[in-house]
Order: structure tokens, then sequence, then C-alpha cells
């Protein structure tokens, strides 16, 4: 899971609750879903994440919801936004492949260090969440005094809109004006982040020491994406700023603009840096993003003026939250109980009963992660204490108890680890090239592990694309994560893996899978078989190995595993190839083999 590194001082201050103890902000911070990893070198808390909650990527995120938590806040807060003065104009040359923009201007902040660290977190992490690594939406901040934008923006009367479409809004005219534009990869220069000379975009890409780690990102463009004021060229997305607006300690007015492929994501992503300034005394100011007719994209001839601070309504039914949470509550607890989440809420048909009863919630703008009523009913569980909820036996006639396969599994997993393996709990959801490319098999191949994934249709990251078709690459990302770490380490996991099956009724085959590492600096083949030949011995099963090839594994080190006549996995040495890739100067004996084999 994600981390966020967060000040406990730093978290007092914008809590308002100089009282606490550390001890008692990590409680607090539990209840609200947020588990304490450890502490940095500096003494700041290193926190776990839940990706949905992309509002808490920061330390303002955090204290928000402290506040609403204590009671010292409620409802829904809304900032007051004051009326466009720059406009970000849009033109035909813009890449097809990135059309979208949006922006936002913030004055008056108090831009000390630890609000410039903590813009800067904010400002990574949704990158690496909503923004996929940028290449979905790329956020660029700059000293808003260091630009200087054409006076007299179009806008007002000669932008045309399109009628009854809510998202678009008709800008007023004047104020100044940026360009985000196209231009050739040996166009115009400009001086980029931690530079002192001018480069073109090509030479940025090909040279600039971190810049050219994102250079995969625009590889398929026929133009640069580039934005423009007055001066020259400023930023380079979703590659690198300009060092003419990079924002200091000095800096106390903002200029934010997000590119992305998706209007939707980079709005929102918007919000919530908003959100984050506003919570350190900044005054928000909207921009107009105005579209040319000829533009590519959505919104072509269309002004929008961000950021957006509408919010939505869920509707939650009473009945649902007593069912689901298992506690009896009046209309008016639930109310209290949403305000103290952070949200609004409105009864309907209060008269006409509880089973009746109606709720039309109030979603915050940037809450992102509400997308269903089962959303809104968790914030009631938590403002109201998960700890709080009495265990109770449903009202069935009958008592629940293990399943067999699960029996199976702890069994499974209680043997590996008296054989000496450290047991393993990863997420079954994972990157393509994580399940593929990185353990040296294909795509759609015959090889275990190579069959079709279940592909998420909207991940929030792209660490999270598909589910995975086997467990092994799991299990070498925790030796990857673990190489400060002595060896040996024999690692195990029995997990979940789904691979496409046209032939099933739900279209997916899903199989529990039971997948081991041996790393070591004389880990064999011979170590990875003996501990396999134990664990079959211990469930009464048949074993044999004949030779067979997998292209993750050294070819002559590689056996498929047959259990009672059925081939159900395969067990080898790691091919050197995948232990470079992993970053692994250790050998690694591994073995995967079908749950259902040892039944």
């Amino acid at each position: 899971m994600p981390t966020v590194e967060i000040d406990p001082d730093e978290l007092r201050e914008l809590t308002g609750h100089d009282e606490k103890s550390d001890d008692e902000l990590r409680e607090d911070m539990f209840a609200l879903g947020l588990e304490y990893e450890g502490e940095t070198d500096d003494g700041e808390f290193e926190l776990e994440f839940a990706p949905d909650r992309l509002d808490r990527l920061s330390v303002e995120g955090v204290a928000r919801s402290l506040r609403y938590q204590y009671g010292d806040d409620r409802g829904v807060y809304v900032p007051t936004t004051n009326d466009a003065d720059w406009t970000i104009e849009v033109d035909s040359d813009v890449p097809d492949e990135r059309p979208y923009v949006t922006g936002a201007v913030v004055r008056g902040l108090d831009m000390d260090e630890a609000a410039l660290e903590s813009l800067i977190q904010l400002q990574e992490k949704l990158h690496a969440t909503m923004g996929r690594q940028r290449a979905k939406g790329a956020i660029g901040v700059h000293d808003l005094t260091m630009l200087k934008g054409q006076v007299g923006a179009r806008g007002g009367e000669d932008t045309p809109e399109e009628e009854d479409d809510p998202r678009t809004e008709v800008a007023p005219s004047g104020g100044k004006s940026v360009r985000y534009t196209g231009i050739g990869r040996r166009g115009d220069r400009f001086v980029p982040l931690e530079e002192n000379h001018e480069m073109t975009p090509q030479e940025v890409l090909m040279a600039h020491h971190t810049a050219n780690k994102f250079a995969d990102l625009v590889d398929d463009y026929e133009s640069m994406p580039a934005i423009y004021d007055d001066v020259g060229m400023f930023s380079f997305p979703p590659i690198i700023n300009g060092k003419r607006t990079e924002v200091t300690t000095d800096s106390r007015d903002l200029f934010v603009e997000m590119t992305g492929t998706d209007q939707w994501t980079i709005d929102h992503m918007l919000n919530i840096v908003c959100y984050a300034l506003d919570a350190r005394g900044g005054r928000v100011e909207e921009v107009a993003v105005e579209y040319t007719d000829d533009a590519s994209g959505d919104y072509a001839g269309n002004t929008l003026v961000r950021p957006n601070f509408d919010t939505r309504t869920k509707t939650v039914d009473h009945p649902a939250i007593e069912s689901m949470l298992g506690v009896d509550l009046d209309g008016e607890e639930v109310v209290d109980l949403m305000q103290r989440a952070g949200l609004d809420a409105e009864a309907e048909d209060y008269d006409a009963g509880e089973d009746a009863l109606a709720y039309e919630v109030e979603i915050p703008p940037y809450r992102v992660d509400v997308l269903h009523p089962v959303d809104v009913i968790d914030d009631v569980g938590r403002a109201f204490g998960f700890n709080e909820l009495d265990p109770k036996y449903p009202d069935v006639s009958t008592v629940g108890g293990r399943h067999e396969r699960s029996r199976l599994e702890r069994a499974t997993r209680e043997t590996l680890v008296g054989l000496g393996f450290e047991d393993l709990l990863n997420f079954h959801l994972v990157s393509e090239e994580a399940n593929y490319d990185r353990i040296g098999i294909e795509r759609g191949s015959a090889a275990l592990g190579g069959g079709e994934p279940a592909v998420i249709g909207e991940p929030y990251s792209e660490d999270y694309e598909i589910v995975r078709t086997w467990a092994l690459p799991s299990v070498m990302l925790v030796l990857e994560n673990n190489t400060h770490r002595a060896y040996p380490q024999h690692l195990s996991e029995v997990g979940l893996a789904i691979e496409q099956d046209e032939t099933q009724p739900t279209l997916v085959d899903e199989r529990h899978t039971v997948a081991a590492a041996v790393a070591d600096h004389d880990a064999s083949y011979e170590d990875a078989k003996a501990s396999l030949q134990a664990l079959c011995r211990a469930f009464d099963v048949d074993l044999a190995t004949p030779p067979t090839d997998h292209p993750t594994f050294i070819s002559g080190r590689t056996a498929d595993v047959i259990i009672d006549g059925r081939k159900a996995g395969v067990i080898g040495e790691v091919h050197p190839k995948v232990l470079v890739e992993y970053d692994l100067e250790v050998p690694v004996a591994a073995f995967e083999f079908d749950l259902d084999a040892l039944r």
C-alpha cells in the first residue's frame, strides 16, 4: 500500500489540538483507516492510506478528517472563490493524446518549508494514484508573480457555449491569459527545473537527469505539450516545469495547472490540491479554461470555469444503514453522524416511519471515492466508531463455520510455516507488467501464469490493473523489497489467482494457488523440491517432477509439479534475467501449484 509522511507537530497545529500525544494521534488516525507503519529519521509518521481516500494524501487532508472526527468541523465545506482573472487558452496545436487542461490561482499563502514539502508530496502522490504516473494527469505548480499574462483574454459573449451542458460555463472577458499549445520536439527552448541553460523538449527528454524518466509518456506524440505566457514557455507537461516559475518558500501566490487525458480526472485532482492550499490560508481564484473551436477533445468551442466545487448528492435508505452497521439509529443521529463525516444530509419522509426514511446526502467536491450509497454508510460507521459496535450472532437458524477450502488453506499455510517459510498476504491486484513482463512470460502463452487476465476497467493506479494470474510475481516483489534483509529468505503465499475462461459461467477461472520461494547464496532446485516433497508428504499425496521448460526458470533446472497423477504446477531455479529484473544478487528456487491438488 502507498504511504504518506506526516509531521505530528504540524498535524497538531492544523487540527488545533496541541494536547494530543503521538499515541493518541496514531489511535485517532487508525479509526479513520490510516495505519501507522513507523517513523522516518526526522520523526514523521509513515501512514499507510487507502487508495480511495486521495484527499488524505497530505497533512492538510488528514487534519481535515481529524477535525471532523473530533467534532470541531461539521458538514460540507466549500471554499469561496474569487472570479477568474486568468484564462488558459487551449488551441488546435495541442497534442490529440493530451487535449485537456484545468487550473486555479491561489493567493495569500504563507509558503514555509513544511507547507512546500507537503505540497510536493501531495503532487507526487496524486501523480502516482489518480494521475497514473502522470500518464492520465500531471500537475504543474508555478509562482504566479513570475508569470506575465496577455491582457484582454478572449471570453464572455464571444465564446460559444454548448446548451444544457452543466460541464461548461461562460467565463468573464478581460484579465490575463496563458496558452496551452503544442510545439516540435526541437522547437522552442526554455530553462527547465534544476538546470541553468535553455533546452529544447527533445534535449530535456534525452539529457535531463530527472525528466527523462518520463520520456516514454510522450514517445508517440507528434508534437510536444507546452504552456506559454507572454515571456515564453514555462511548462512542459507532463514532463517538467520551467525554472523561471519555480515555487519557493518566498512564493505567496500560485498558479496551478494540470493537463491530462481525461477532464474529470484532472478537475478532481485540482479540487484536492485547492482544498489543501485553502487549509494553509490560501484564497482560491477561478481560472477560465477556453477551448478554441478547432481544439481536440470533447470541449471544443466551450469555456470551463475551474475549479469546479459543485457538490454531488446520493440517496441512502435508513434501513440499509441499520442493516449494514447492525445498530439502531434514529434519523437525527444519522444526520449528526453524516455531518461529523464531512457530509450534509437531509431526511426525507421522516414522518412516514424509519422503514420509509431516506437521506439526500451532499458529497463535497474533494471526495472522489464516494461512488455508491455503501460508501456513505462506511462514513457513518466510522463516525459512529467501529470499535463501538457490539458483535452479535445474526438472526439465522444456523451458525457459520470454516469452509473446507479455508481449512485446507490454513493447513497448507501452517505446514509451510513449519517448514521454515514466512507466510505472506499480498494483494490480488497487480500491474500487467509485474504479472508478465518482469517475470519473463508472455501474456496469452500456455505457460503457468501466462493466461489472459481479468482486467480492471477503471483502476485507481497502474499498480492495480489486473487480477493476478499466478502468485509467484507477488512473492518476487516481496523479495525485491527485502534486499536489505538477511538471507536465507523462505517466503510462501496461499492465495487467489484468476484467468479468463469462456467455458465458465462467470467467464473466469478462479483458483487458489500455493507459491513459495527460497532465496540464498546457494539456493538450488533441490532446496525447493525438498520443501515441496515435505509438503506433499504432510498431505499424503504422491509427487512427480518430470523435466519441462518455463520462461521464468532456467532450462534444465525446471520441472512440472504432478500431484496424484495430475499436472498442478511448476518448480525450478529462477532465470538470471528475472533475478536482474528484481535486483536480486542471490539465486532463487521456487515452485507454484494449485491448492486443490492437495485435497
